[in-house]
């Protein structure tokens, strides 16, 4: 046997060329391997298909042992790949290792692909499947994009007693929602004494379709409370996707994979000489959750498009949330264009409605501008906004059309998703194949069209339908119809920035439907949500840094038109700490509370550069829509930003814990201009003493460390 250990970025990894001449990944961790906690007699004698590096599954091929169920465990021919090559290289990114595998009876070679990145605790991997018989077609039904046996394997405590999993849970308005639990609460408590339990369940946490967050970010987080270590991951797609935990042999698995026939309706076929390769999947180790989050912030901004909006931060007026609602007009547009600059805003966004009279909903897929609402033209309004030194955008939502746009019933069917001959429908409307030439030169030119005749410079990119498992049009299955799609439409976003570098597209799907970062390494900015009561957007805006970078992170502020000085100050905290998406009806402000905005957004102009450079934390931990109590924290350099929300509840006072914080740390608020209730540094225990006597009030508070 020979073993290769990599110590890289403080994560600790171990492969095993075995005897057999297979190649095995033995750990996976931030703490280095003891080889007790993994072998045992048992393992000794026989661990056919333990430790595999790669989950392949191909149809037609038998899996000889283990309990499988619905279970990615001894995949064929995964369980029987021998060892072939191992690559370590470096160049300007970091290390890269790729290990390849190869099965003789079919001629299938696996490629596991372990990208490193110069000063952060994460490896990127990925798993090409290469088809090299001269002969035969094979079809894949599971490709694993990372695997790893053995990760409970440090301490001595049983597993329900020392592992918590924290699950990203999201939905329509209740965006990034995380919940702890244990294995025990997941419905796999430890059941034999001696751990050799072959249970037929796994923890499955699953996306099916083309909003890839419906249910679930993609994302994970195992923590050891009783040694400390901690495993988190993120899948990089735009559809379909699946992780699992579950057992083999006494020991616990992780496996993270695109889409599968299981779950998804996908498989392929590899026809000679043909390859496929895996989504992307980003694993990294870390002590704790925070620094876990940490780590993926900097893995973001290094794998993300360069792009000059994740550098200024632009603060975006939007007119539809708690302001026009998607009834946009010539005549309701002029005082808000005069409002939101006299605020301090720098782009202006018309949102959905600019192109149709009346009820759109169905009709929309032409995005012609709509002369009833436009009298003298969209122009004459995009102009106006470039008079008062912003920059124009509209809202579109160019992967659909409406089953009555007429556009729609004049092209082929081959430009929609179809399954059982039929188009799909879902909410009036169809969805298009990207993967078209046609549908993908449509959409280069609607943006054309709007970046050239209307000075364009801002562009909200809605999606708000889900269509499914699929399209059956020209592909193997319908899952993979999806993914070509999918794929196809990121390589046409591609194309629009590469003709448009300065654009700024904002990913938005019924707000946050479609948080992952095979969009988010092209989009500069996220929607995250379509929540309208801004009491309950201090928990989305404080968990969102989890998901996705601070300065990609666009969150509403709304003030509402009767409210009072500290609704505006709570709004406005909102969304101070990552990217501010204005809206509300500010020229029915009263001065008073019009000032508030106005000082927010100046507040927001001195701290932004910081913004884009900093890592979170969560003083008082994730937040969950009960707590009365929310914080979010910001560390850039010597300095950190703190917001602090206080909703219902009969405590006035909060102690906060200030983990970067030295004894000689001082404390300010720096927004509202007022803090009438109060704060204390406490130098000994480094904590923060806040006061909010009343409910719903918030404050910003910088802390130079």
């Amino acid at each position: 046997m020979k073993r290769i250990n990599i110590n890289e970025n403080k994560i600790n990894i171990v492969f095993d060329i075995e005897d057999n001449g297979q190649i095995k990944l033995m750990h996976f961790s931030a703490l280095p391997f003891n080889e007790n906690d993994i072998w045992d007699e048992m393992y000794e004698k026989d661990h056919l298909g333990c430790f595999d590096i790669a989950q392949v599954e191909i149809a037609g091929l038998d899996r000889p042992c283990e309990r499988h169920g619905t279970k990615y465990i001894v995949t064929a021919p995964g369980y029987r790949l021998k060892y072939k090559d191992f690559s370590d290289t470096r160049d300007n990114i970091g290390r890269l290792i790729k290990v390849t595998q190869y099965d003789e009876p079919t001629g299938i070679e696996v490629i596991s692909t372990f990208r490193f990145y110069d000063g952060i605790s994460i490896v990127r991997t990925y798993t090409e499947v290469r088809n090299t018989s001269a002969t035969e077609t094979y079809t894949l039904t599971y490709v694993s994009s990372f695997n790893y046996l053995g990760f409970e394997k440090e301490g001595i405590l049983p597993r329900d007693d020392k592992f918590i999993i924290k699950i990203p849970h999201n939905s329509w308005q209740k965006e990034m929602l995380w919940q702890d639990y244990t294995f025990e609460q997941l419905g796999m408590p430890q059941s034999q004494k001696d751990g050799w339990e072959h249970c037929g369940k796994a923890i499955n946490v699953t996306n099916v379709g083309n909003w890839s967050t419906n249910e679930y970010l993609p994302m994970g987080y195992i923590q050891n409370t009783e040694t400390g270590n901690g495993l988190f991951w993120q899948i990089e797609h735009n559809g379909s996707w699946h992780w699992e935990i579950s057992d083999q042999r006494g020991h616990f698995y992780i496996a993270l994979s695109g889409p599968n026939e299981q779950q998804s309706h996908w498989f392929k076929n590899l026809a000679p000489g043909e390859s496929f390769t895996s989504v992307p999947v980003a694993v990294g180790v870390c002590l704790d959750f925070d620094e876990g989050m940490g780590e993926l912030t900097r893995y973001r901004r290094a794998i993300r498009r360069k792009n000059a909006d994740n550098e200024k931060l632009a603060v975006i007026f939007n007119d539809y949330m708690n302001c026009l609602w998607g009834d946009p007009t010539e005549e309701k547009e002029m005082p808000l264009i005069k409002a939101a600059a006299e605020a301090g805003c720098e782009y202006y966004c018309i949102d959905c409605g600019w192109y149709a009279d009346g009820f759109w909903w169905d009709s929309v897929g032409e995005w012609q501008e709509n002369r009833r609402r436009f009298p003298n033209g969209l122009k004459k309004v995009t102009d106006e906004i470039r008079k008062y030194g912003m920059i124009p955008g509209v809202w579109l939502e160019i992967e659909v059309m409406g089953i009555n746009c007429e556009m729609a019933k004049k092209v082929p069917d081959e430009w929609f998703f179809m399954r059982h001959g039929k188009r799909v429908y879902d909410r009036s409307r169809y969805q298009l194949d990207f993967s078209n030439p046609e549908v993908s030169a449509y959409a280069n030119s609607v943006i054309d069209r709007l970046v050239k005749d209307y000075g364009v410079g801002y562009i909200k990119m809605d999606y708000n339908i889900e269509p499914g498992i699929g399209t059956e049009v020209n592909c193997d299955s319908v899952g993979e119809g999806l993914m070509r799609h999918e794929k196809a439409y990121l390589a046409w976003l591609d194309g629009v920035f590469a003709r448009y570098p300065e654009l700024i597209i904002e990913n938005c799907s019924s707000g946050g439907m479609r948080i992952d970062y095979a969009m988010l390494s092209r989009y500069s900015i996220q929607s995250t949500s379509d929540q309208d009561d801004y009491r309950r957007y201090a928990t989305i805006a404080a968990n969102a840094p989890t998901g996705l970078c601070p300065e990609q992170s666009a969150i509403w502020s709304y003030p509402l038109t009767d409210g009072d000085r500290e609704e505006v100050v709570f709004n406005m905290v909102n969304a101070m700490t990552q990217r501010i998406h204005q809206s509300g009806h500010l020229a029915n402000l009263s001065p008073e509370r019009m000032s508030l905005v106005k000082e927010a957004l100046e507040c927001y102009k001195s701290i932004r550069d910081d913004i884009k450079k900093s890592i979170p934390f969560w003083p008082l931990g994730l937040s969950h829509i009960g707590d009365e109590w929310v914080t979010l924290g910001l560390k850039a350099g010597n300095k950190a930003y703190l917001a602090v929300w206080r909703r219902q509840g009969s405590n006035e006072c909060c102690n906060i814990p200030i983990r970067y914080a030295t004894e000689n740390a001082k404390v300010s608020c720096i927004y509202p201009s007022f803090d009438e209730g109060g704060h204390k540094f406490n130098p000994l225990s480094r904590s923060l003493s806040v006061k909010l006597p009343e409910c719903f009030t918030a404050r910003l508070f910088e802390i130079e460390l």
